[in-house]
């Protein structure tokens, strides 16, 4: 996971396995940043696979970021991880 900061916009880039054993690296790439009025953009192009604990992450994520008034960008999702997560309904809660 890399994660790039410049003023009010953060860049996470998952690689890999998107799954629980990223947990700590990935709450501690955003849990510093003010959350409200932050734009978040999470790179999914490098991920092999998705599970249900990386959903609770984003979700997590969009928690600190504000919720509903949350301004996060999921991109570059492959087509199989796009299915996962519009069948999670995460088209409701994240822009793509």
């Amino acid at each position: 996971m890399t994660v790039s900061a410049s003023g009010d916009r953060v860049t996470i880039a998952v690689a890999g396995k998107f799954d629980f054993q990223l947990y700590d690296e990935f709450r501690a790439s955003f849990v510093e940043t003010a959350g409200i009025g932050v734009t978040y953009r999470v790179d999914l192009a490098d991920i092999e696979y998705l599970d249900s604990s990386a959903l609770g992450m984003l979700l997590l994520l969009r928690e600190h970021a504000g919720g509903d008034g949350s301004d996060i960008q999921i991109t570059n999702a492959s087509s199989e991880v796009r299915r996962i997560l519009d069948v999670a309904n995460f088209g409701k809660l994240f822009q793509f």
